[in-house]
């Protein structure tokens, strides 16, 4: 068994099921105040994610308001859980971004390493 096919079968499937959005964040707040992961700490070594899935467009616009109080977790449209690191794949390549600018496509491995970044402040 190579090392690739040894990491493959360590991945559980979160979600198998059409998606909208999957944000995947290590603080609680994106740009314009909105709550995408309100659980997420930038200190804890994990990854939030939260899933949207499949929903029209009006009714996405309807949730829109709820991700400024976090409280779109509650909404049964939206997966919302904590790990090491996932992997994203789709059954056709798709643009990732990150912070708003392009990074790769689908398939792609994201992570983040506890401690990495030290910060001082005055």
């Amino acid at each position: 068994m190579t090392r690739d096919e040894t990491a493959a079968e360590s991945w559980i499937t979160r979600s198998d099921r059409p998606t909208l959005l999957a944000a995947f964040a290590n603080t609680p707040v994106y740009g314009g105040g909105m709550k995408v992961a309100p659980r997420a700490r930038m200190d804890d070594g994990l990854l939030d994610v939260c899933i949207v899935g499949g929903v029209a467009p009006l009714k996405l616009l309807t949730m829109l308001p709820s991700v400024y109080t976090g409280s779109h977790l509650k909404l049964r449209k939206v997966e919302y859980f904590q790990a090491d690191g996932v992997r994203v794949e789709t059954e056709e390549p798709l643009a990732v971004y990150a912070d708003g600018e392009y990074i790769c496509e689908t398939p792609v491995e994201v992570g983040v390493q506890k401690a990495a970044l030290k910060v001082v402040t005055l």
